[in-house]
């Protein structure tokens, strides 16, 4: 039931994402003068549709006779001087297929030069429309994270950006799930719910430093700081009233001799993940400007790491020397581990998040929502940054880009960007599979 709802969940927010970035196109489309013919949510075959009337600002059913594409494409315009009127019948749709959202506007070849068109829009304008959806991305990003500063921010980067004179820490302690019979923890009395607070009186924050320290003591005594709820002893209490519910939380210090280091395991327990929320008040907005920030900065710095990676390590599995080819089916099968589409997204990450929460859930949305921003920048030519790269490029020049000159370009890169979607959806449901 959580992988159901967890896809589920990851489908909507995902199309929640890709529309809002096609909503900065259409929002930037329009204030520029340039003509949207459909804006959908979802990808065709469409399910519904309706017209906007030119004349009276109405909108009404679109029969389904009216649907083909030549019927709804054509723009009217009853003054050709003046390029920021309305298309005839701007079309708003909702389409079967929830994996994002689209905006299609008239005449997006930038060789265009019909009124109302993106290719007659000016070099200014055009930076505007291609990059207005990255800029909403950001926007989503930034949103959900004052919002979550304001009612709890999970905790998941090292040095994560909080204003420190404003923020309350609420940290949960290291939940023990699970303890092996006759296990050194059993022996000591540790108990499923437990939690641990400290290890040799040192303050424990999350399950891999009390794994950390147990490693460390192997074979040796280890004194375990114990917080027990007081229903612990009693299961059955939360379903039943019992008394145990009026007492009080219990603070117990326990001694257990670990295994060998070469045991099966250490101390005998598994644990739950501990994470800690942080609150803020006025600084809510600042935090999530800066945890924009500093988000986008590490998806730049990863995607530059992968890049050198993959670069690296093609370039070593040519050598002759064995040890740096090895070196080099290392180097890609990082690049490998690294990266995850669409499926790996829907299929792992969202249901590990929607299981933990809807603030991690409401975290996961606002990364993903940074990395469709930071992915769109760059100089790739079947996105809004390399489009923008390419329109750039030729007008620097002062040439004219071409209808089949930029079709050609954009049409190779999708290729390739499809290919690597693919690779990549296989290698997600590989890892998924095993």
């Amino acid at each position: 039931m959580d992988i159901l709802l967890g896809v589920v969940a990851g489908l909507i927010v995902l199309m929640f994402l890709v529309t809002v970035h096609e909503f900065g196109h259409f929002l930037a489309a329009r204030r520029n003068g340039v003509n949207v013919l459909e804006f959908g949510i979802g990808f065709p075959p469409r399910a519904i549709a309706w017209k906007k009337d030119e004349k009276t600002g109405k909108w009404h059913r679109l029969p389904r006779k009216e649907w083909p594409k030549e019927k709804i494409s054509k723009v009217v315009y009853s003054d050709e001087k003046n390029h920021s009127l309305a298309q005839k019948g701007m079309i708003f749709s909702l389409n079967w297929l929830p994996i994002g959202g689209f905006c299609q506007m008239d005449g997006e070849s930038a060789a265009d030069t019909r009124a109302g068109t993106f290719g007659k829009a000016r070099f200014l304008a055009k930076t505007k429309i291609l990059f207005a959806g990255v800029a909403m991305n950001w926007l989503v990003a930034f949103i959900i994270f004052t919002i979550l500063a304001w009612t709890g921010l999970p905790e998941f980067l090292d040095n994560q950006f909080i204003i420190k004179e404003d923020a309350r820490v609420d940290a949960t302690p290291v939940q023990i799930t699970s303890v092996a019979e006759d296990s050194p923890a059993d022996v000591a009395g540790l108990m499923v719910g437990d939690y641990i607070t400290k290890v040799n009186g040192v303050e424990v924050k999350y399950a891999s430093d009390i794994t950390d320290m147990n490693a460390d003591f192997a074979g040796k005594e280890v004194t375990y700081t114990i917080l027990r709820k007081s229903c612990a002893l009693q299961p059955n209490c939360i379903k039943e009233p019992c008394d145990c519910l009026e007492e009080k939380d219990e603070e117990i210090v326990t001694t257990a001799t670990l295994n060998e280091a070469d045991a099966e395991y250490l101390l005998g327990v598994t644990m739950a993940s501990s994470q800690s929320l942080y609150y803020s008040t006025w600084s809510a907005p600042i935090v999530g400007a800066g945890l924009t920030l500093q988000i986008t900065s590490e998806t730049f710095r990863g995607v530059g790491i992968m890049v050198g990676n993959l670069v690296s390590g093609v370039a070593r599995l040519f050598s002759p020397n064995a040890e740096v080819r090895e070196e080099g089916q290392e180097a890609l099968s990082e690049v490998k581990d690294s990266v995850s589409g669409p499926v790996g997204i829907i299929g792992v990450l969202f249901p590990a998040f929607t299981s933990a929460g809807p603030a991690n859930l409401a975290f996961l949305a606002a990364l993903i929502s940074v990395s469709l921003a930071c992915m769109n920048v760059l100089p790739i030519p079947a996105l809004d940054g390399g489009r923008w790269l390419l329109i750039a490029i030729y007008k620097i020049r002062g040439k004219k880009l071409t209808k089949e000159t930029e079709e050609k370009i954009v049409s190779r890169a999708m290729l390739v960007l499809l290919a690597l979607i693919f690779i990549v959806t296989v290698l997600d449901i590989v890892r998924i599979a095993s």
